[in-house]
């Protein structure tokens, strides 16, 4: 995906903007939807939510409103998800990530930031994390999309699977390939470490239970993906959201919002 003409971004400074509420801003030449709220705080990070894919910003409010109590939080829709512009074409990491920096430079300036993704905002987060230690201090990641997850599904599902099993294999390898709302090619690569930041994975209890056949190696599949992750830092921590499926954010804000509290405080104590 190239860029358009227009707005470009470089590192913002001071606090960023300041406002509370939702508004678009020009990122790239795209009109990207950006919530906010609460204040800056001295010393704390910016808190980034990053929906998952086919979400938007709102499937964040859940644990954007407790945590603009605390200090300052943000959500935004990626290009293709929610209010935010269409992509002109295909997305890689790069072409995400452009975006990314584009939003932080206008809502958190020089700040320190926290990124908080579930799914596929959590493996855009991870990606994005090792190329920018010198802003991300600190990662939640709820069942993020795992690092290799087509060379994963291809061998959990085999080709001879019929039925369900089949569907989801050909489904998920589409996804990846680019046939989602983002147009995002999700691709397989090594874990980069994003530095000794803070990271919390959370992986889900249950959630491929009703896939016949395959269901105990999908599981394994991703449990195993999740473990990957620790790679991104050696302060990594890997737990599991009992009684959550996929979208641990809504089937236990409880557990979310304590892994999102904790890194805030282990990134302001970094500082």
């Amino acid at each position: 995906m190239s860029a358009r003409p227009g707005d470009g971004h470089g590192r913002g400074h001071g606090h960023g903007d300041a406002f509370t509420g939702t508004k678009k801003i020009r990122v790239d030449g795209y009109s990207v939807n950006v919530s906010c709220s609460g204040r800056t705080v001295a010393r704390k990070p910016v808190v980034v939510l990053m929906a998952g894919g086919g979400d938007g910003l709102e499937t964040m409010a859940g644990l954007q409103r407790p945590l603009g109590g605390d200090g300052r939080v943000c959500s935004y829709d990626r290009l293709g998800e929610g209010a935010s512009d269409q992509p002109n074409g295909l997305q890689t990491v790069a072409d995400s990530g452009r975006i990314l920096t584009g939003v932080l430079d206008r809502i958190a300036g020089d700040q320190p930031v926290v990124l908080a993704g579930h799914s596929l905002g959590g493996y855009i987060a991870a990606r994005y994390a090792p190329d920018h230690r010198d802003r991300i201090t600190g990662l939640v990641l709820l069942d993020a999309t795992i690092p290799a997850l087509t060379a994963g599904i291809r061998k959990a599902i085999p080709e001879s699977a019929t039925g369900t099993a089949a569907e989801l294999r050909d489904q998920t390898i589409a996804v990846n390939e680019g046939q989602n709302p983002e147009q995002f090619l999700i691709a397989d690569a090594p874990v980069r470490s994003a530095g000794r930041i803070p990271v919390r994975i959370i992986k889900h209890e249950s959630q491929f239970a009703e896939v016949p056949t395959y269901g105990p190696a999908l599981e394994r599949m991703w449990s195993e993906g999740q473990q990957q992750w620790r790679a991104l830092s050696a302060r990594s921590r890997v737990g599991t959201a009992a009684g959550s499926g996929h979208y641990i954010h809504v089937d236990r804000p409880d557990l979310a919002l304590k892994a999102i509290r904790q890194v805030i405080a282990q990134a302001t104590l970094n500082r």
